[in-house]
């Protein structure tokens, strides 16, 4: 044995890879629990249910369009009425269907009080699902400067 210096066993380097295995062990975990509950939340009560003519499946909700131009006149599904008329054919949908909705479409230069007037016209017939219906705003073009030196 001589004298000196002591060699030492060289120790672990660090590592420098990620290791995913556990990360992809808990990720297959999580796939085959979605596999297994996914069904289970998706499912109904399975019934076997009678036959009969009697059941039919819903209508889709019926609708009417009442439109009130800018010149205050009305048109019922496209067709211009006068008030008499307009009373008349909202009373035959109205009879028809009490659960008729009334799509109201006015011309934003119409004043307040036509539209109302055509609003009671409805409710007096006794349809009283009146949905309005609007735009979308265009999309707004972005405000740029002109380029310097460019004509207007």
């Amino acid at each position: 044995m001589a004298f000196g210096r002591l060699e030492r066993a060289k120790g672990s380097e660090p590592m420098s890879d990620i290791n995913v295995t556990p990360l992809v062990d808990v990720m297959l975990v999580l796939v085959v629990i979605f596999i297994i509950t996914a069904p289970l939340l998706a499912s109904s009560i399975r019934l076997d249910l009678p036959k009969t003519d009697a059941a039919k499946p819903g209508d889709p909700p019926k609708f009417v369009t009442l439109v009130v131009d800018k010149n205050g006149q009305a048109f019922f599904n496209d067709r211009p009425v006068s008030a008499p008329e307009l009373a008349l054919a909202l009373n035959d949908a109205a009879r028809a269907d009490p659960e008729t909705e009334v799509q109201l479409r006015a011309d934003q230069g119409v004043p307040y009080g036509r539209v109302v007037e055509v609003m009671g016209e409805a409710q007096k017939a006794g349809l009283n699902r009146i949905g309005f219906v609007a735009d979308a705003p265009a999309a707004m073009p972005s405000a740029k400067p002109p380029a310097p030196g460019a004509s207007r």
